[in-house]
């Protein structure tokens, strides 16, 4: 029978050890330390004290607790002296089942990683949504994980641990993550479609209006229909709205969404969680029949990433009148306007058109997003939920140093006019002044050397400089800093440089009261309170010049990488989102008169 809560914070400390017996493997006095702190407000609160518990502990106990687990497909399970618990979950996996060339691979793996680290490997093997990891999943993150420093590749074995207790306590209390399960599956789902050249590599790009996008937009569609929306509808951009009534006409709206393009070989969660966790709580409340006092709109935005066309926030911004003209004579890598593709996608391809989707922001009371962070902060935190303060506010700059080439063989050291060594340094400095802020950062993504050679002092070098900081005067300081720098060196080196700005975004602050409210809703599921700026841009960044704005953020697994194919998080995280997003909308009912 499932335990519960209840009981176990009123058992008695021996009683309650009991319960949680078998959680970490050979090592009861996590749960016993942890035992010591209750009541516990929630699973989640449980979890995160132990996760608290072996953070304090101190290295020593961190590689004890590694040193416990036994390998996987080891000696342990070949002399089936593994644990019940291990035994149960590297059987799901298949581990039992390996061929004899897969044995001797994961052999030849753990005697490597071994000899590489001092300790076993250790991962979740029943993955992000409890089911299971494939064979080919585990070698492959396996053989990734190799190549990894050992401090970092010591937390992500304790973070998988942290995983692997997470499963084994909802087997305990019989909690299924069923809303995360449906957001998880549904991500799935949608990531059957990607573009030609990328569909057949098994790598997701989804680009605005191709076949590909058009049929991600019907599945969404599709799937906010099944879901119980009241109102569907594919826009003139190709956004993808829902729309759920409230209990009286004539009441305002409260907007969220997110974008469910993606960029080249992206990953299935980086804007597409913010669409799907609000469906999930429109599905709860239509399956519930009940009604908000405000209507509820959900937006799958067409275009943020600037993929196919250059004309990022495409799909909010329209919503705002923002719009630019000469985006319909833009053309792709193909030749197509994007007149042409909204005409091939059976879309107006008129300003008349698209002016028509914009909101009157009197009509509404917010909007709020939902997305995977997007970096390493709460996955190295091991904290499920973060609360954003402000996106920060952005400035890039196309730049270029020019020297002199020279050859390289009889252009003495200290006569050089090196473009590329200027850059170098200011590079450098770029590092140390973004740090100094705490929360700026800066980077010099693009760096080449037209025409370079071997054997040639680099008389050009181009760049681009990326600096963004969550306040407009925090950026404009950083800026002013960076930019005096690279004058000083030229100066100093005898070469001269250009600066071209090419983007410019204001940081959006969270609205106040926004802001609580999703702090109020993360707080009632018992996890921890965390806030952090967004360095990334959103969706929100558009809606924010309109109507006030706030944003949660959903740890992401594997160091939390984002634009990339390891991009993840687990279903656990996303009912917690859910959850979140379903405490905000009661709140809120019970503020609107």
């Amino acid at each position: 029978m499932a335990l519960t809560l209840d009981q176990l914070n009123a058992a008695t400390p021996a009683d309650a050890a009991r319960m949680l017996d078998g959680l970490y493997e050979h090592s009861p006095w996590i749960a016993e330390a942890a035992i010591a702190q209750r009541p516990f407000r929630s699973l989640a609160h449980l979890k995160h004290t132990m996760v608290q518990v072996l953070d304090q502990a101190g290295r020593e106990a961190q590689l004890a607790l590694i040193r416990a687990h036994p390998e996987l497909a080891g000696k342990a399970m070949v002399s089936n002296t593994l644990t019940a618990e291990s035994t149960h979950e590297q059987s799901k996996a298949g581990l039992t089942q390996c061929t004899p060339a897969e044995f001797a691979q994961i052999q030849q793996l753990n005697a490597d990683y071994n000899a590489k680290f001092g300790f076993p490997f250790i991962l979740a093997v029943r993955g992000p949504r409890g089911t299971g990891l494939n064979k080919r999943e585990i070698i492959d993150t396996f053989e990734r994980r190799l190549h990894h420093h050992p401090d970092y590749e010591l937390r992500e074995c304790l973070r998988n641990i942290h995983r692997i207790v997470e499963i084994r306590l909802n087997d305990k209390f019989g909690a299924e993550p069923a809303l995360g399960n449906l957001v998880w599956d549904l991500h799935e789902r949608l990531a059957e479609f990607s573009d030609p050249g990328f569909a057949e590599k098994g790598q997701l790009t989804v680009t605005y209006l191709t076949d590909a996008h058009r049929a991600a937009a019907q599945r969404i569609a599709q799937d906010m229909r099944e879901a119980g929306f009241d109102e569907v509808a594919i826009d003139a951009v190709g956004n993808v709205v829902g729309r759920y009534h409230a209990s009286q006409p004539g009441a305002r709206t409260l907007l969220t969404g997110s974008h469910y393009d993606t960029v080249r070989n992206g990953g299935k969660y980086d804007g597409r969680l913010g669409i799907f966790t609000p469906l999930a709580c429109v599905r709860e409340l239509a399956r519930q029949g009940r009604r908000l006092p405000f209507h509820f709109e959900v937006v799958g935005f067409a275009e943020e990433e600037g993929q196919r066309y250059k004309a990022t926030f495409l799909g909010s911004g329209a919503l705002m009148n923002d719009f630019h003209p000469e985006w319909l004579e833009q053309k792709d890598a193909d030749g197509i306007t994007m007149r042409e593709a909204m005409q091939h996608a059976g879309l107006p391809a008129t300003l008349e058109a698209i002016g028509a989707l914009r909101r009157d922001p009197g009509a509404y009371l917010g909007f709020v997003e939902v997305h995977i962070e997007q970096g390493p902060v709460l996955n190295g935190l091991d904290l499920p939920l973060g609360i954003v303060t402000s996106i920060n506010g952005g400035v890039r700059y196309l730049c270029e140093v020019i020297g002199m080439a020279s050859h390289a063989g009889t252009t003495p050291m200290n006569q050089r006019r090196d473009a590329a060594t200027a850059v170098a340094e200011l590079a450098l400095y770029l590092e140390q002044r973004a740090a100094r802020d705490g929360d700026s950062v800066g980077t010099i993504g693009i760096l080449q050397v037209p025409g370079g050679s071997t054997n040639v002092v680099p008389g050009r070098c181009q760049f681009t400089l990326d600096l963004r900081a969550p306040t407009d005067a925090q950026r404009d300081a950083m800026v002013a800093d960076v930019l005096a720098e690279l004058a000083i060196i030229c100066e100093r080196r005898g070469v001269r440089h250009t600066v071209e700005e090419t983007m410019r975004a204001a940081a959006a602050p969270s609205a106040p009261a926004w802001q609580q409210r999703w702090e109020h809703a993360v707080d009632a599921l018992g996890v921890p309170l965390y806030r952090m700026p967004s360095g990334a841009g959103h969706d929100a960044m558009k809606l924010h010049e309109v109507m006030p704005q706030a944003m949660l953020f959903v740890r992401g697994q594997n160091a939390g990488i984002s634009h990339n194919p390891l991009e993840s998080t687990t279903s656990d995280d996303m009912q917690l989102a859910v959850e979140a997003f379903q405490r905000l909308l009661n709140q809120l009912a019970s503020d609107t008169p």
